[in-house]
């Protein structure tokens, strides 16, 4: 059961590592030091989609590291 765990883990790792640095593809580096535009931007489309897939990765990973621990 410990390797299916670790194994999940590793998915669950790289799929999050890829999704946040497509989600860094679109931000300059202005943004990283506080260079905001001056305007409100909701996210839309496919932005919101990788945000909320960021999210569900990122409890996953949380739950299977949590799940690790208690085996």
């Amino acid at each position: 059961m410990k390797p299916v765990v670790s194994l999940v883990q590793i998915i669950l790792g790289i799929l999050l590592i890829l999704v946040i640095i497509i989600q860094q593809k679109g931000s300059g580096l202005g943004s990283a030091f506080g260079a905001d535009l001056g305007f409100y931007r909701t996210k839309r489309g496919a932005e919101k989609l990788l945000f909320y897939t960021t999210i569900g990765l990122s409890v996953a990973f949380i739950i299977s590291s949590l799940v690790g621990l208690a085996i």
